[in-house]
């Protein structure tokens, strides 16, 4: 079911890249390039997600199981980089901070406040699923296949109980 919902998220992801292109100006570079990084990992995930899925289904005669390794592959390597860019944005809020200490005005408290909260369950988030997408990976790589199902459901259902918490703050996290 889920391979075959998202058959149709292509041009979502397309359009979502290309509205990012390379980045805002003003945003750090390494920040922009790990996001740059991670649309490109997610771009080439849907196809080869797509290929795995219509191997399966009998559509297209090759192997699956490379197809479904390089997906999963591609979506934890994504996950890695978005871990790594919220790991970025909080130490620049920390350093931001820091300049601003004892200054005239000094960056919103709230507001910081709740970049960091976002930040930090983008990263619970994305580690959970990275948790998951390592378990589905072939055996022999770190914890592939090792985790028991009830596990694989916790990591599944924390990650998706902070998404819909996300969702229904409007991703204004202060709420």
């Amino acid at each position: 079911c889920r391979p075959a919902r998202r058959l149709f998220d292509d041009c979502a992801m397309l359009s979502s890249s290309c509205g990012y292109g390379l980045g805002p100006e003003d945003e750090d570079g390494l920040v922009r390039g790990l996001s740059v990084l991670s649309n490109l990992a997610n771009q080439l995930y849907y196809p080869c997600e797509h290929v795995a899925w219509a191997a399966d289904a009998g559509i297209v005669r090759v192997g699956s199981q490379k197809w479904w390794t390089l997906s999963t592959g591609l979506w934890a390597f994504s996950l890695l980089l978005g871990i790594l860019r919220s790991l970025r944005v909080l130490f620049q809020l920390r350093r931001k901070l820091r300049q601003h200490e004892g200054a005239a005005s000094p960056p919103s408290p709230k507001g910081v406040k709740a970049q960091v909260k976002a930040e930090v369950l983008s990263i619970l988030t994305d580690l959970a699923d990275l948790s998951n997408a390592i378990h589905w990976l072939p055996p022999g790589f770190l914890w592939a296949g090792r985790f028991p199902p009830w596990l694989v459901g916790l990591l599944g259902t924390v990650s998706s109980l902070i998404g819909i918490y996300q969702a229904s703050r409007g991703g204004n996290s202060e709420a």
